[in-house]
């Protein structure tokens, strides 16, 4: 009988990570932020909040901190944290930005032979058509989100989700603007079916006329 070989040692499993509380109330807060539930401006009392989430402190405040660190909250000498703020200047800015990314993520959609992977795109706009504008909101972020997934560029899609609250307080802002889903679910569909066309001029201008239409409407909710 062949003598037995050694059996290879086998690398230890990685452990399982779970979230830690702090990051668990730092994500709680975000969406409270980017849903209105916290609004704009808002003072956020630490008492009440520590007993809200049935918390401590102290993975209260590290939360609270970091959510400072992405702008999310602003802290005010003898005052407390507050809930930012986004004036003009700033929607502009982000709009900004965001329309580059966006279509930079476009860009690579058609130019690198994804664009039948967009046809998935329409399934998140017939959600939006119908849906209360909460509902709508809602599938109009995930929208944009899968649009910037779906070009395969780690970078573009960090520097997309480092907005993505500020995006969903400025879409929940956009919400009544709109006389019902449609118009908006029209918006999207249009551009996907010209990504699916690649065709990349016409669907370029699309996003930079969504996006110009976008900034007009939260211009004009914000008066």
């Amino acid at each position: 009988m062949a003598p037995q070989q050694p059996r290879p040692t086998r690398p230890p499993l990685a452990p399982i990570v779970q979230d830690s509380t702090p990051s668990l109330i730092a994500a709680r807060l975000r969406e409270a932020i980017a849903t209105g539930v916290l609004g704009p401006g808002e003072q956020l009392g630490e008492t009440a909040l520590a007993a809200s989430f049935g918390v401590s402190r102290g993975p209260l405040r590290e939360a609270m901190q970091r959510l400072t660190q992405e702008g999310l909250l602003v802290s005010h000498r003898n005052r407390g944290l507050f809930v930012m703020e986004l004036d003009p200047g700033e929607i502009r800015d982000m709009y900004l930005a965001r329309e580059a990314l966006e279509r930079a993520a476009v860009e690579q959609i058609v130019g690198s032979g994804l664009a039948p992977e967009a046809a998935s795109l329409l399934d998140i706009v017939s959600e939006m058509r119908g849906a209360e504008p909460e509902g709508a909101a809602s599938a109009d972020m995930r929208w944009h989100v899968a649009l910037v997934r779906l070009a395969r560029s780690p970078r573009l899609r960090s520097m997309h989700a480092s907005m993505i609250t500020q995006i969903r307080m400025c879409l929940t802002r956009m919400g009544d603007t709109y006389d019902g889903a449609e118009r908006r679910a029209d918006e999207h569909e249009q551009i996907t079916r010209a990504i699916l066309a690649e065709d990349l001029p016409r669907a370029d201008a699309l996003l930079r006329e969504h996006m110009r239409d976008g900034l007009d409407r939260l211009e004009h909710a914000g008066r």
